[in-house]
């Protein structure tokens, strides 16, 4: 079925002429435990503001039938993912009678069968426009109602919506055999891309704290995980709700609140009040502090959703980029302050700010804030400008205008706007009031224009290069000044500066080294002075600060892609930090970032050497008992020498799972070393039911064109790769630097996969980031993803994703020749 786009027109004009009172909606999901059936009826309730007009109503569905006041509906109209409705009158009841087979692509809705135990599990995911794949409604953003949902399922299954069911019964038998009906009530006026229905034989937890009835939720085979991490998912969630209802000043305004962990979701998903992820967040070893930190960050940014998003929604799809950057800024805002995560700004800029500077220096940088003509477009800046640049942003605005003011002006708008729409003009009147401040030059500046600000430090002048002659961002941000004269860096003085224009003279203590931006205030590149450069890199360990050791590391990423810097420097500043590093917030972090140098970055002549003396350096931490894990596994990715080798088997004889044991079989496969039968024997212990990914990981390592058919079967054949984080290491596990000449053939492939992908939003954004060939890819293939770029018969993520990555691949090209 070719769907129709809502276009922001259409969508101005349908809110204009309608409002609707509220959704009733009977699913029936039996036709699920078996087969592949799903079939709804959608009652609506709504008002016309000019009787006699016509409008149309969202199903993408095979519509069995219609009415419309009582009087039948030509469903014979139906098409592209629209019914045509007669003249309307003031007061109106539509009733579209539906059912959808389209159950197994993850387009809205995904059943699954656990490989494990053969239970199904289905979830929907409704954003931006897929509630039209499963009911009848007005799709959009601003047409927001109560929903009243009445689900028919398998009397084994548990059913989760968006708040507790009402009631719990038997089925009538003859309407439907061994099957109950669960019914919930009325949602408040919620927009359609935020509500739900998921079911399966889950496990489910709850736990009653502070006011609020907690539920957890997971398929069968993962229970002992589940359970394993439990109290630290209360604890964390209790602190969210905390911290954000006080910070608001408006609590969540229900009592039950549910996640729910489901199969082969690449992400998660803000339903109110009932929040899906991935199932790949129950890691199926204990989880390294970096992964808990991400799962934190997980669960704090939906929990921000349901305040930014839910209660107050975005007019349309324009201010998708504030819907996200505002939830990710709370996410690590909250976990900073309410939760064991206290580094989680030092985190941030470790691992996540690099992704947001590639791609607004590359060519497929864009405003933050952009015009969105019709839903499909919506989705293409889906990306790091959108979640990490605009974070930044508004960490930059908090800076400028001070968190007092910046709490305020939330205050002002959730009271304000509460179950409304709004724009992005709302919300920056609010933040005006409370700052006293005229922010409208700050917000063309930072969200209308595009690039990134270089700042450098000009003996005493802070000096602002721009994109594409733009005038300089105002930019709040701290300098620090270091005596580099004995043994150890002494901190000289910390100082403020907002900086207007091109040039701002700055008074600055005498010292060595001057840290620009320290704090991470603001959103730029900055370009060292040469001594500071050379400082910074010898002696980052010597900083007491862990922000500004993270800072160290951002900026040497940073002047990566701007070619300032060879890769061997930054492999050696980054393994001679870890020698000594002691925060847990910073030794996964550097560790990634020191692997993906020398192994991505460093030209072939000297790769094996940075990752020996990375190895060396994993091979310290070990003993520690916060870095070991984080230790083991980078050593288990660059072992090359006995002495590694004994470590890990040492290690891996004392483990309790078979983690270790699979990284190792990837390293060995990737030095040549494939033995079939140790790979059967891991695949036969190991009671994850994923763990068949971690046998193709270990074939997407082997130097054979056999291996990497069989792992490209999966990806764009069969389409067996579950959607997880995971799916973005086996993808960097297939494309090693190493072995780029086996590799040449399958890298113009992929540009050639990229027209005919399947599944969802998320599923197929997932596969285009993980088997860009990045690190391995030559100039060859760089100019025909660049011409790939501009084909306008390529999806508009796909070809922003291309021109953000080929960037990135232009670089490591570059830098493997200084």
């Amino acid at each position: 079925m070719t769907l129709s786009t809502l276009t922001s027109s259409e969508a101005a004009a349908r809110s204009a002429l309608l409002e609707v009172q509220r959704y009733d909606i009977d699913v029936d999901m039996t036709g699920l435990l078996e087969g592949e059936l799903w079939t709804s009826v959608s009652t609506i309730t709504f008002t016309c503001s000019e009787p006699g007009a016509t409008t149309f109503v969202d199903v993408a569905m095979d519509v069995h039938a219609a009415t419309l006041n009582g009087e039948p509906v030509d469903v014979s109209a139906a098409a592209d993912g629209r019914l045509p409705l007669p003249a309307l009158a003031a007061d109106n009841v539509l009733v579209v009678e539906a059912s959808t087979a389209n159950t197994a692509s993850g387009e809205g809705i995904l059943r699954t069968v656990d490989p494990t135990d053969k239970l199904v599990y289905v979830w929907t995911s409704l954003e931006p426009d897929e509630a039209r794949r499963i009911w009848a409604c007005f799709d959009q953003p601003d047409l927001k109602a109560p929903h009243r949902f009445v689900v028919t399922a398998p009397s084994s299954w548990v059913v989760t919506s968006n708040g507790a069911p009402e009631s719990v019964i038997d089925a009538d038998p003859d309407v439907a055999a061994d099957a109950k009906v669960w019914t919930y009530p009325d949602t408040p006026r919620l927009s359609t891309y935020v509500v739900v229905v998921n079911a399966g034989p889950f496990h489910e937890v709850r736990r009653q704290h502070d006011g609020y009835d907690l539920g957890f939720y997971c398929r069968q085979s993962l229970v002992p995980i589940l359970e394993r991490d439990l109290e630290e998912l209360v604890t964390l969630t209790r602190q969210g709700l905390a911290f954000f209802g006080e910070r608001f000043a408006f609590p969540f305004p229900q009592a039950r609140y549910d996640q729910v962990f489901v199969p082969n979701l690449g992400g998660a998903m803000e339903n109110w009040g009932c929040v899906t992820y991935g199932d790949g967040q129950l890691f199926r070893t204990p989880p390294t502090h970096a992964q808990r930190a991400v799962r934190g960050e997980f669960i704090f940014h939906e929990m921000a959703h349901m305040w930014f998003g839910d209660l107050v929604t975005m007019q349309w799809w324009d201010d998708l980029w504030l819907n996200e950057a505002f939830a990710s800024w709370a996410a690590n805002w909250g976990m900073a302050g309410a939760s064991e995560f206290t580094e989680q700004w030092a985190t941030f800029l470790a691992v996540s700010k690099r992704t947001a500077y590639e791609m607004d220096m590359s060519p497929a940088r864009h405003p933050i804030r952009s015009a969105v003509p019709d839903v499909s477009s919506a989705m293409s800046n889906f990306d790091a400008i959108t979640y990490v640049k605009g974070q930044s942003v508004l960490h930059q605005l908090v800076a400028y205008i001070g968190e007092d003011a910046f709490v305020a002006g939330l205050r002002d708008y959730f009271s304000r706007y509460a179950y409304t729409n709004t724009t992005l003009d709302d919300l920056m009147d609010c933040y005006s009031r409370a700052s006293g401040r005229d922010l409208s030059s700050w917000t063309k500046a930072w969200l209308d224009e595009a690039g990134t600000d270089v700042v450098s430090l000009v003996d005493d002048e802070l000096v602002v290069e721009t994109t594409d002659d733009q005038d300089p961002r105002p930019h709040r941000l701290d300098i620090a000044v270091f005596d580099a004269t004995g043994d150890d860096l002494v901190a000289v003085g910390r100082s403020s500066h907002e900086v207007t224009g091109t040039r701002t003279p700055v008074d600055l203590p005498a010292g060595d080294l001057r840290l620009v931006n320290a704090g991470d205030l603001t959103f730029a590149a900055v370009k060292p002075d040469p001594t500071s450069l050379r400082l910074m890199l010898e002696r980052v360990q010597q900083l007491d600060a862990p922000l500004d050791r993270a800072l160290v590391a951002a900026t040497a990423g940073q002047l990566l892609l701007l070619g300032d810097v060879a890769p061997r420097d930054v492999s050696a500043a980054l393994t001679r930090a870890l020698s000594t590093e002691t925060s847990v917030s910073l030794i996964e972090p550097f560790l990634g970032q020191a692997l993906q140098v020398a192994d991505r970055w460093a030209p072939a002549s000297e790769s094996p050497g940075l990752l020996g003396a990375l190895a060396d350096a994993a091979s310290g931490l070990v003993g520690l008992p916060d870095a070991r894990q984080a230790a083991l596994r980078t050593l288990a990715a660059s072992a090359s020498t006995d002495a590694h080798w004994a470590v890990l088997e040492e290690a891996a004889a004392q483990a309790t799972d078979l983690d270790l044991a699979w990284r190792m079989a990837v390293r060995r496969s990737e030095l040549g070393d494939y033995d079939a039968d140790r790979v059967a024997r891991l695949l036969e212990s190991d009671p994850d039911p994923d763990a068949g990914m971690r046998r193709l990981a270990v074939l997407a390592a082997h130097p054979s064109v056999e291996a990497k058919e069989e792992v490209w079967r999966a990806f764009f054949v069969d389409y067996a790769v579950p959607a997880s984080r995971e799916t973005l290491v086996l993808g960097s596990t297939f494309w090693r630097p190493g072995q780029a000449e086996l590799l040449a053939p399958f890298t113009h492939r992929y540009l050639e996969e990229l027209h005919s992908l399947k599944g969802g939003l998320l599923n197929q954004g997932l596969t285009v980031r993980a088997m860009y060939p990045l690190g391995a890819g030559d100039a060859s293939f760089l100019a025909a993803a660049q011409a790939a770029a501009e084909d306008p018969t390529l999806f508009a993520y796909a070809r922003n994703q291309l021109r953000a990555n080929s960037f990135v691949l232009g670089r490591i090209l570059q830098a493997r020749q200084l």
